[in-house]
């Protein structure tokens, strides 16, 4: 794990924006395709705002959500409708969007199909990870019961999450898949997180989930 300060997060969201356009930028270079998997929530907006003006041939990046609320997509709590109005507009809203929300579905019989289709997926090209102040990450929080199958080692892409303290069901990327991508951040900001993130270090997975993908993890962080 390497940790890079930012002197403020202005700056941060500026570079870490020019950090992920030139790693797509490198893997359109040499490969057909990339995947790049992005969080919802109020951290990464600013980071989106700088990154949809990126000159990438975005044709050729899927980009999916690291895990999604059981919501419709046009819902306030939907991390699709942050990552369509922040990331996939200007240059980037030629990109193509993997949803895991599926409409009419229960989130236990989409899984299975959102599982067959991620085959071509993987491994994720670039990831852009969260961290919650419980050091959840994705959707992979310490109280979900169904914790330990998300992160086995030989887990399926996703999984659904219902852990007690959230409102809503969830479809998560699960601890393999998010370990595996070829670029790894993780951006966090304010010394509260700091401090979650150090104390993760000393923990299990099962009781800090984000400590199961800090192995050879970029952190950026701004105070």
């Amino acid at each position: 794990m390497k940790i890079v300060e930012y002197a403020d997060r202005a700056m941060l969201c500026i570079e870490l924006a020019n950090v992920l356009a030139g790693e797509l930028e490198s893997w359109l270079l040499n490969h057909d395709h990339a995947s790049f998997a992005v969080p919802g929530g109020t951290t990464p907006g600013p980071i989106f705002d700088r990154l949809c003006a990126a000159d990438l041939d975005w044709s050729r990046v899927t980009v999916m959500p690291t895990d999604e609320r059981w919501v419709p997509d046009d819902h306030e709590r939907s991390n699709a409708r942050l990552i369509h109005a922040r990331l996939l507009t200007e240059r980037a809203a030629q990109a193509p969007y993997m949803p895991f929300y599926r409409d009419g579905f229960k989130p236990e019989d989409a899984v299975a199909q959102l599982n067959a289709g991620m085959a071509g997926e993987l491994p994720i090209s670039v990831l852009l990870l969260g961290m919650g102040g419980d050091m959840h990450c994705a959707s992979l929080f310490p109280d979900a019961p169904d914790l330990a199958a998300a992160l086995a080692p030989d887990a399926p892409p996703l999984s659904v999450q219902s852990p007690p303290s959230q409102t809503e069901t969830r479809i998560t990327l699960n601890a393999a898949v998010l370990d595996g991508a070829m670029n790894k951040h993780l951006v966090i900001m304010g010394d509260h997180k700091r401090a979650a993130l150090e104390r993760a270090t000393t923990l299990s997975p099962e009781e800090a989930p984000v400590a199961a993908v800090l192995q050879d993890m970029t952190v950026h962080w701004a105070s």
